[in-house]
C-alpha cells in the first residue's frame, strides 16, 4: 500500500498539551453523573452509523454567489514559523502554558502517527512506487487532505488557511475568524470546506449573521474573551484524569457557538471558529510565529493579518483505524476547552447529544479514552487518552466517527463518548491503543470498556468543535 514519504528533514527536535472545577469531573464517584446524561447508547442498530440526517435542497444560483465572496487564496508563509509548543522533554508546566501545545510530529511512536513509506521493508527504493491509490478514488488507501483552503505543512503539523474579518453587529468591533465546513455541498466545493449535512441540524447552537458586500460575516452576537489563562493541575501519577482544577484559556459568552447561519444568504450554516476578537491588525500581527496568547486563539501558530493567513496546530487521531489530522476549535464545556487548548463556547450546549445518526441529529461521536496506556510516555507505541495527555502533554490520540472519504455522517461537532478500561481489562493486559469506532463498541459489548467510574458507555454530556483536515492513509 503506498504512503507519502514525510522526509528525513522533519524528525529531530519538536515541540512537544479552574479555579473552580465541574463536580461532576472532580472525582471518580460523582463522575458518574456525567455518563447518566447519556441518551442514547452504543446498542443503537451498527447500521445507523451511515446514516445522513436530512436532505437539504440546493441553494439558488444568486444566493451562491453571495457565498462566492468568501472566497480566498491562502498560500504557504514565505518564512516558516518559529512553533513555540510546549514540550515535555524541556518543560514540567505544560499544563499550564499557553498556546496549543505539542504538535502532531510527536518525539515517539506514541505522539507522531505519520504512516511510514512503503519501502520500509521492500526490497526496491521508494521511487519504484507509483502514486497512492487515493489519487484515483479517495475513499482508498492514501493520504487526502479534506479542508482544501489552504496548504497543509507535513514536516511540522500545521495548516495555513484564510483568515476573515469581520464585525459585530451594532458595536461594529472586529471579529476575526475562519471557514471550516458548510451544510451546502455546492458551497463547499467552491470554497474547499468540508460539508457536512448534519450542520443543518445544529440551529439551535448557531448564532445568526449576514454577508456583506466582500462575503465577511456581520455577527448579530457572541463573543470571546481571549485574555483568559489556560490551567490545568493533574490528578495523582497514573490517574491524572480527572484534574484537581482547571481553566480555560480562551471563554466564549453566553452567546458564542462557533456556527453561524446566514440569514441573508439561504440560511447556509458554516463552521466559523472566532481566533480573535476585537483587536486591530497591528495587535495579532504575528506571523512568524512568537503569537500572543491574550488576544489570539491557543491553537493559532502563527497569524498574519496583513496578507489575511493564520496558521494552525493539527492534532493526531483515528478515523476507522486511519490515522487523521484534525484542528481544535471550541468545546461546550469548560474542562473539555481547558485540556483541548481550545474555547469554551456556551452556546454550543444547546446541540443535541446523544442521538448519533438518528433523524435531525448534528453531531457524530467522539470516542476519547480516560486512562488508556500512558508509562513511556511518547516511546509507548499503544499510547492513548487523557491521563496520558496529562501527564506528558502531548495529544490523547482520540478516535473519531466517520469523516468524509470514509462515511456520510460527517459532523465537525463532535459528540464526546469519554470510555475507561475496567479493572479487569487492565490486569489480563487487555488494555491498548484503539483506533476505530466498532472496535471500541465492540470492546464495550464485551465488558472491557465502561463508561467513566464503571458508568454506563454512552454520550458524556458535552461536545466539541473539531474540523477534520487530512486523512494520512
Amino acid at each position: 500500500m503506498n504512503r507519502i514519504d514525510r522526509g528525513p528533514s522533519v524528525r529531530g527536535n519538536r515541540p512537544s498539551v479552574g479555579a473552580t472545577c465541574l463536580k461532576f469531573f472532580a472525582h471518580r464517584v460523582t463522575i458518574l453523573t456525567l455518563t447518566s446524561l447519556t441518551v442514547g447508547s452504543f446498542a443503537t442498530p451498527l447500521a445507523m452509523a451511515q446514516l445522513t440526517s436530512t436532505t437539504k435542497q440546493p441553494i439558488s444560483s444568486e444566493a451562491l454567489a453571495l457565498h462566492l465572496r468568501a472566497k480566498r487564496i491562502a498560500v504557504a508563509p514565505e518564512t516558516r514559523p518559529e512553533i513555540l509548543a510546549s514540550s515535555s522533554a524541556t518543560s514540567s508546566t505544560f499544563n499550564s502554558e499557553q498556546g496549543p501545545g505539542p504538535g502532531a510530529i510527536g518525539p515517539g511512536p506514541g505522539c507522531d502517527l505519520f504512516p511510514a513509506p512503503p519501502s520500509v521493508g521492500a526490497s526496491v527504493p521508494l521511487s519504484y512506487f507509483g502514486p497512492s491509490p487515493s489519487t484515483v478514488n479517495p475513499s482508498l488507501v492514501g493520504p487526502v487532505q479534506l479542508l482544501n483552503t489552504g496548504p497543509v505543512d507535513a514536516a511540522n503539523g500545521t495548516i495555513t488557511i484564510p483568515l476573515y474579518k469581520g464585525t459585530l453587529k451594532g458595536t461594529k468591533k472586529t471579529i476575526w475568524y475562519i471557514l471550516t465546513d458548510v451544510d451546502d455541498q455546492g458551497v463547499a466545493a467552491e470554497l474547499g470546506l468540508n460539508f457536512s449535512a448534519k450542520l443543518t441540524n445544529a440551529s439551535l447552537a448557531a448564532r445568526t449573521g449576514n454577508l456583506d458586500a466582500n462575503g465577511d460575516i456581520v455577527f448579530d452576537k457572541g463573543t470571546v474573551n481571549f485574555a483568559a489563562q489556560r490551567n490545568i493541575v493533574p490528578g495523582p501519577a497514573g490517574a491524572e484524569f480527572p484534574p484537581k482544577s482547571f481553566a480555560p484559556g480562551a471563554i466564549g459568552d453566553a452567546n458564542y457557538s462557533p456556527y453561524v447561519r446566514i440569514v441573508n444568504a439561504a440560511n447556509v450554516i458554516y463552521n466559523a471558529p472566532m481566533v480573535a476578537f476585537d483587536v486591530d491588525a497591528s495587535q495579532i500581527n504575528f506571523p512568524n510565529g512568537h503569537v500572543d496568547y491574550s488576544k489570539v486563539h491557543d491553537q493559532v501558530v502563527a497569524i498574519d493579518p496583513v496578507n489575511m493567513t493564520v496558521t494552525l496546530n493539527l492534532i493526531n487521531g483515528f478515523s476507522f483505524g486511519r490515522p487523521v489530522w484534525y484542528i481544535s476549535m471550541d468545546a461546550s464545556i469548560p474542562l473539555a476547552a481547558a485540556i483541548e487548548h481550545n474555547t469554551y463556547a456556551p452556546l454550543m450546549s444547546k446541540l443535541l447529544l446523544g442521538h448519533d445518526d438518528s433523524f435531525l441529529s448534528p453531531i457524530e461521536r467522539i470516542f476519547i479514552s480516560t486512562n488508556g496506556p500512558e508509562s513511556g510516555e511518547c516511546n509507548n507505541p499503544l499510547r492513548q487518552g487523557l491521563s496520558a495527555d496529562l501527564a506528558d502533554g502531548h495529544r490523547p490520540n482520540n478516535v473519531l466517527g466517520g469523516i468524509p472519504t470514509i462515511a456520510l455522517d460527517y459532523s465537525p461537532a463532535w459528540d464526546a463518548q469519554l470510555f475507561e478500561w475496567t479493572d479487569d481489562a487492565i490486569d489480563r493486559g487487555f488494555r491498548g491503543q484503539v483506533r476505530e469506532e466498532f472496535q471500541i463498541l465492540t470492546f464495550v459489548q464485551d465488558g472491557l470498556i465502561t463508561g467513566p467510574g464503571g458508568a454506563k458507555f454512552g454520550s458524556s454530556g458535552f461536545s466539541i468543535n473539531c474540523p477534520i483536515v487530512q486523512r494520512l492513509d
